[in-house]
């Protein structure tokens, strides 16, 4: 077989000759290397001799080679062809029939089976399926061990600048990238070198940003920074390093754009510290809009600092902020422009359906009018999901010169390769050197889920609430078909009522953990420790209408659920339109008096006039409407002119007739008949005439029914809102909070109360600091009783500086109480600093957990900073209520993403992944749940207080759970069953409630405890179930994973696969060898370790499969794991398994071996035979490519750059056969010779060809 002459023609090749040959095959060329191969006839499959390429015929050669054979004449192709053994006729006998007559010579025959086979044409064996091999195969799908997330840090390539003062850390994906090599030179190196103000860590990230800065993108924008470094590591103080270096080189101009005007003064501390004292710092919200750099404002240099808030803000003559520092920056401005907590511009590319934000949108169009700008983003969560990246476009990330022409193009590909092509965006980004990102060590933080169930009152209060916005439902539902259909508010009435139940039980949730948060404080300040309370809601706006009703002195603190209700009621509760005046005792005469009073519309002689035209009244209409307006009323004599209704001319007054009733005025000759006798005073027209008594006596009796309705409704609210009252409602969790810490802190000691959006109401403000946005405060009487509001400035400080007085207050020691929200502690530091007076370690409750990751990591921030004397203890109350956990689950999902972009790690953020139940798996195991609850499937597992073995009380779970869902509106259109359905409630969900897990768990929150935990848990049962069916099948997509062996050894020179001509960095094809077998020597060895430690259990030991495979059984070790019933097994093959097995599913695979020398001989074998080939045997159908249970192996990992060529990779990997190969996986390798750790794109062997061939570069660059 040669190469032919003639290069072959594209086209299919023809349907082969059949008879041609002795085999009868066809010729095809090969996928890989091209060569033309000859396939023996009845083979689909095959493995190409020359590059070992594994493929199939294509369909068309398929279907010509396996045509069916053409039955012989008089044969049945259903049923077995025997002989007669008298006659020797072949015979057609059904199958199953065991005696029969010969219907040529008649004797009688019986079918012998054990003889059958061999009247049967020949079939191949059927294919043994290896259920070990299966389990090993999908746990190699799922991918290794979780490795550790955090490896020490200290810069790779520099060594300037004192080490940092804190312990600091990289997450272990990202140590294994290599940022480019340093080229840059610093002009303030020197000082540097003598001040020591800056850290090896902050001078590395000067060095790094200045290095892009010189760069431009191909759209002709210069390139941008990304300073990603956790909170507390000093980005500040960078940022400043940054200014001055910049001011070296006359770059004398900078904007620095931040969350909070507060932060002006540690940007001034900020410069200090750098040594750059000669810059000044200028406060825009202080200056006019009018030009920055005229005489009357003199700003010509130096850095303007301004909010986000500001960035968007405009004077009323229109005159933008945005448009003013474009103005003072100029053409062709090339200094700094630093997006500080820029954060605060996502949401630029929002969710389908939503708009983008200001904020995002003038942070774009600030980088759009200064292309020349040096742009640096710099926040600890600058990315807490890909779409949030949006507005970084001088990343170089999408657009001109990269493969994702647009930012939609690169989400695109992100949300399609899953987790781990999140994960690649950070690591791709530092060996980029346009990102950096360390934080501090978690060494010595403590994170604790603390749970704090109901308590007995708490748990009755919840119940009865839950049940009255039930019943307020119904009653806005009655209330609502009162309505007409004037009324097109309904749709805003629930979208209210829906954001109001959610803050109601958000706030009842927050009661709910305040005994626990107490407690915990008590606790801390036994220990002489100070207490961080973090909250998000606090219920100003309640405060303030309340005080707006009541006046500043009131009984007691507010209770911001009651207040909510009340409000949602008095605005919302739907009233009917109240009826006009009704006409009351008067008689026709009279009111045909009132209407002979009113003049028509009055026309002067030769003039033009308009006609007042006459309507009949409608039964919407009240009896004023038919007073004519006071601008027509005539003031003139008896002889001016009037117009005839009918013949519309004008005439004297007194010659027309004027009805009583509706006051026209016609010609008498024009009525029909004409009148000709003179009329009295109480004329009336004929259409009036019919009218008059019977249509007051209906109009008197329609209104008078429109008229009880709405006092009947006015009456019905009031009584709701006395119900409100009266209810038994928690005060707002931070009054009761306050006010029982200040009775401990007078007691004992002082507390820290630390909150992360607070308005709170305190009862000690001389013992405790508080740091938020709102002007005022309900404090507590010096008798005990009542509250009285009062401002939270004095004389001797203004408003503008009471958070940072009070701050200063706390860390002095003066205070011990510190109350911070989000407006008044973005990069506030309250950490137990060596430089400050109280040193005292923060214990930080998080009572409300904010709404994103972003928030969550800000305030884990505030208490955990560099250069403190003691890290801090977190400790995060959840409730024993499920539909709680919907906060912790948004949070969840952000710190996952979050970790995957900002860290490279989706485990380096605090573990709440356990709460993440809004993604695509909990979205189908709701989905799951809702069909059985509506009885259109099977539930998957059992109910919670339900028993398998009694199909009574899931039907009863089913029938509760279907009523809690229509109390809450998910379920819609019900109908009560009648006759053998009676009792049976019906009805649908929509196809948008059906997976909106968001949806679920907030409406959860308003069920009664019992109910709600129970749908909780069975949604969280199903979930596991979906998981772990996902984990089991290979699915399941766990980002990053560690590929463990005994040995890894690098083989070869890696192969350069791309070059980034920016930055130098290189995508790089490496090959690792890998061993993972286990001897038996080092089998026993720990077994051995697991008896002497005496933690064995009985069931230890070494078994063997009870099924033969290929003629041999597997052997594996098992001891009991983590927990109870649950084993680590340990294969001879491939080492420890990611899975433990349950004792039930060991004994029913697996037989405990007695016999020491058995074991032992079956061990070595398997360990000898898995050296050279796959648990499917010699004949497996990938050949060599196959890894399944192979104890060496070859593997092939695509490091460094991988977006430049993601577009690439994709398609060669489409076009493998399995669908494991397919699947985009990161993979962390680390060198068992020289510790070389490697992070980079899983590319099987199958199809690692195709992957070079694709990229095309190999050849070029590899020596």
């Amino acid at each position: 077989m040669g190469q032919p002459s003639v290069p072959p023609p594209l086209t299919p090749p023809a349907p082969p000759q059949m008879g041609g040959g002795a085999s009868g095959g066809c010729q095809v060329r090969c996928a890989g290397c091209r060569m033309i191969l000859t396939v023996g006839a009845g083979l689909t499959e095959f493995v190409c001799p020359t590059c070992q390429l594994p493929q199939m015929l294509p369909p068309e050669l398929v279907s010509r080679t396996h045509l069916p054979p053409v039955p012989a004449h008089g044969i049945d192709p259903t049923k077995i062809q025997l002989p007669c053994a008298h006659c020797k006729a072949i015979l057609n006998v059904p199958h199953g029939l065991s005696r029969f007559a010969c219907p040529q010579c008649g004797i009688d025959l019986a079918v012998d089976v054990s003889k059958l086979k061999q009247f049967f044409p020949p079939r191949l064996p059927p294919e043994e399926v290896n259920e070990v091999a299966i389990e090993v195969e999908r746990e190699e799908d799922e991918g290794g061990m979780v490795g550790e997330t955090f490896t020490d840090y200290r810069p790779p390539k520099l060594s300037i600048g004192p080490p940092h003062p804190d312990h600091v850390v990289e997450t272990s994906s990202l140590s294994a990238v290599q940022p480019p090599e340093p080229t840059y030179d610093l002009k303030i190196k020197d000082d540097l070198e003598i001040s020591k103000a800056l850290s090896c860590l902050q001078i590395e990230t000067l060095v790094y940003a200045c290095q892009r800065h010189l760069h431009h993108l191909q759209s002709g924008a210069r390139a941008g920074f990304f300073i990603g470094d956790g909170a507390g590591v000093g980005k500040g103080r960078t940022i400043a390093g940054l200014i001055w270096e910049n001011w070296h080189h006359e770059r004398r101009k900078a904007l620095w754009i931040s969350v909070g005007s507060d932060l002006k003064f540690d940007a001034r501390r900020d410069l200090d510290d750098a040594g750059a004292t000669c810059v000044e710092v200028h406060a825009l919200n202080k200056l006019p809009y009018s030009k920055l750099d005229s005489k009357s404002v003199g700003v010509r240099e130096g850095v303007v600092f301004l909010t986000y808030s500001s960035l968007i803000a405009s004077s009323e003559k229109g005159r933008s902020r945005l448009q003013q520092l474009a103005q003072w920056c100029g053409l062709g401005y090339d200094g700094l422009v630093i997006f500080d907590e820029c954060h605060k511009a996502k949401n630029l590319v929002p969710e389908a359906g939503g708009q983008p934000t200001r904020t995002g949108e003038a942070v774009l169009e600030l980088q759009a009018r200064l292309p020349e700008a040096r742009v640096v983003y710099c926040s600890a969560t600058g990315a807490s999901e890909p779409r949030n990246l949006g507005y970084m476009i001088r990343l170089g990330l999408w657009g001109a010169g990269t493969c994702f022409p647009n930012f939609r193009d690169f989400l695109g590909a992100l949300d399609k390769g899953g987790v781990g092509a999140l994960e690649l965006v950070a690591m791709d980004m530092k060996a980029r050197g346009m990102y950096v990102c360390r934080t501090l060590s978690y060494k010595g933080v403590e994170f604790e889920i603390v749970e704090a169930p109901l308590e007995g009152h708490m748990t009755e209060m919840y119940k009865r609430a839950a049940e009255f916005w039930a019943e307020l439902r119904v009653e806005l539902l009655s209330a609502s078909a009162f309505l007409t259909d004037e009324k097109p508010n309904s749709s805003q009435v629930w979208r209210v009522y829906w954001a109001s139940h959610q803050r109601f039980f958000r706030h009842m949730c927050m009661a709910a953990k305040v005994p626990a948060a107490v407690r915990l404080s008590k606790q801390a300040l036994m220990e002489n420790k100070c207490v961080v309370i973090g909250l998000q809601s606090t219920g100003e706006a309640r405060t303030e209408e309340a005080v707006t009703k009541y006046g500043l002195e009131l009984d007691d603190f507010i209770s911001g659920p009651r207040e909510l209700l009340l409000k949602f009621v008095e605005e919302n509760y739907p009233l009917p339109e109240k009826p006009e005046s009704l006409p009351g005792e008067e008689s026709v005469k009279e009111l045909q008096r009132k209407r002979h009073s009113a003049t028509p519309g009055v026309s002067l002689k030769g003039r033009v006039r308009k006609v007042a035209k006459w309507r009949p009244a409608s039964d919407g209409e009240s009896d004023e409407d038919f007073e004519p307006d006071s601008e027509h009323e005539s003031t003139e004599s008896d002889d001016e002119f009037q117009i005839c209704e009918i013949c519309n001319t004008e005439e004297e007054r007194k010659k027309l007739l004027q009805c009583s009733y509706c006051a026209q005025l016609v010609h008498p000759s024009c009525l029909v008949p004409p009148m000709i006798e003179v009329v009295s005073e109480e004329w009336s027209c004929d259409l009036c005439k019919e009218r008059t008594d019977e249509y007051l006596q209906a109009r008197h009796a329609y209104v008078a029914e429109l008229l009880k309705r709405y006092e009947a409704a006015v009456e019905r609210k009031s009584k709701i809102l006395e119900i409100i009252r009266a209810l038994d409602l928690p005060n707002n969790p931070l009054d009761d909070i306050i006010d029982q810490e200040w009775t401990a802190s007078a007691a004992s000691d002082d507390i820290l109360l630390a909150d992360h959006t607070c308005n709170l109401q305190l009862g000690g403000p001389d013992k405790v600091a508080e740091m938020t946005g709102r002007r005022g405060m309900l404090v507590r009487a010096s008798t005990g009783k009542g509250v009285t509001y009062q401002t939270r400035n004095t004389k001797d400080v203004t408003m503008e500086m009471v958070n940072m007085n009070e701050k200063q207050l706390f860390m002095d020691g003066k205070k011990f109480v510190a109350i911070i929200s989000e407006a008044g502690s973005a990069g506030v530091s309250l950490q137990a600093d060596r430089r400050a007076v109280n040193q005292r370690r923060r214990v930080h409750l998080t009572l409300e957990l904010p709404w994103s990751a972003d928030r969550a990591i800000q305030q884990f921030g505030r208490t955990h900073r560099s250069n403190q004397a003691s890290a801090p203890e977190y400790r995060i109350l959840f409730t024993n209520l499920g539909g709680e956990r919907r906060f912790a689950s948004i949070v969840a999902k952000r710190l996952e993403t979050l970790g995957a972009l900002t860290q490279g790690d989706r485990r380096a953020g605090p573990s709440l992944s356990a709460y993440n139940y809004d993604s695509a798996y909990g979205k189908r195991a709701l989905t799951v749940m809702y069909r059985g609850i509506m009885e259109q499937d099977s539930l998957p597992v059992v109910p919670p207080g339900c028993s398998s073995e009694k199909p009574e009380t899931i039907q009863e779970f089913i029938m509760k759970a279907k009523a809690a869902l229509v109390s809450v509106g998910i379920v819609r259109d019900t109908v009560l069953g009648n006759g053998k359905d009676s009792g049976k409630l019906s009805g649908r969900i929509v196809d948008s409630d059906m997976h909106d897990v968001g949806r679920f768990l907030n409406r959860l929150l308003g069920l009664p405890p019992d109910i709600q935990n129970r749908l909780f848990e069975l949604f969280v049962g199903i979930l596991d179930l979906l998981v772990q069916n996902a984990r089991t099948e290979g699915h399941f997509d766990s980002g990053i994973v560690d590929m463990k062996a005994n040995v890894i050894e690098l083989q070869g020179t890696p192969k350069t696969v791309h070059v980034d001509q920016m930055s130098g960095a290189s995508t790089v094809m490496f090959t690792f060898t890998l061993d993972r077998g286990i001897t038996w020597e080092s089998a026993t060895t720990l077994l051995d370790e697991k008896q002497k430690d005496g933690v064995g259990s009985a069931t230890d030991g070494f078994y063997e499969s009870k099924r033969e495979w290929l003629g041999r059984r597997h052997f594996l070790l098992a001891f009991e794991g983590s927990s109870s019933g649950m084993f680590k097994i340990i294969r001879p093959a491939v080492g420890e398994a990611v899975r433990e097995m349950t004792l039930a599913e060991l004994k029913s695979k697996y037989r405990r071996v007695s016999s020491l020398e058995k074991a032992r001989s079956g061990w070595e074998n398997e360990y000898e035979v898995s050296s050279k080939q796959c648990m499917h045997g010699p004949n497996c159908k990938l050949g060599n490519f196959c890894t399944v249970g192979r104890r060496l192996q070859e593997v092939n990992v695509l490091g460094g750059l991988i977006l430049p060529i993601w577009g690439t990779i994709e398609k060669a990997l489409s076009k493998q056969a399995r669908q494991s190969h397919k699947r985009l996986r990161v993979v962390r390798m680390e060198t068992t010779t020289d510790n070389q750790r490697i992070v980079g794109l899983l590319v099987a062997n199958a199809a690692v060809e195709s992957v070079l061939q694709d990229l095309a570069w190999v050849q070029d660059l590899d020596p």
